[in-house]
């Protein structure tokens, strides 16, 4: 079985390094599949889950708040700013910071601005998201 090597680094360390059979995130025109041998290629990709099945079968859940997706012939490398495994996200906090960009959305008299509201409410949608994948994969 071929593989491939995953590496998907935070700003504060590297989150996951490992042989994988497949790596699927959310590019920014659209989900991602990356097998064995894709041709290479970089792009942004948008906030959400990145999904790695393991050289082992095992998958891998983790949140990305956007970033940079490097292919190269033998290996991905997944570069953002936030990266928080599956297991690790707190849905009661991801619940709350949506509440708070609705809110900021509709009042418009905030100290948030608008754009920022936008993309924090992305996020977490993003996030509730990939909680509903982990806990379906339990």
């Amino acid at each position: 079985m071929k593989t491939l090597q995953v590496d998907v680094v935070s700003a504060e360390e590297e989150v996951f390094s490992g042989q994988a059979q497949f790596v699927a995130l959310p590019g920014e025109l659209g989900e991602l599949g990356i097998l064995p041998g894709h041709a290479p290629f970089i792009t942004r990709i948008r906030p959400g889950t990145v999904r790695i099945k393991t050289d082992q079968g095992q998958e891998e859940l983790l949140f990305v708040a956007g970033g940079i997706l490097e292919v190269q012939p033998g290996g991905v490398s997944v570069l953002a700013d936030t990266v928080i495994r599956g297991k690790d996200l707190d849905e009661a906090k991801v619940n709350e910071a949506k509440r708070l960009a609705e809110q900021a959305l509709q009042t418009k008299s905030s100290d948030m601005n608008y754009a920022s509201a936008q993309a924090e409410l992305a996020i977490a949608f993003a996030q509730l998201s990939a909680i509903r994948r982990v806990k379906g994969n339990k």
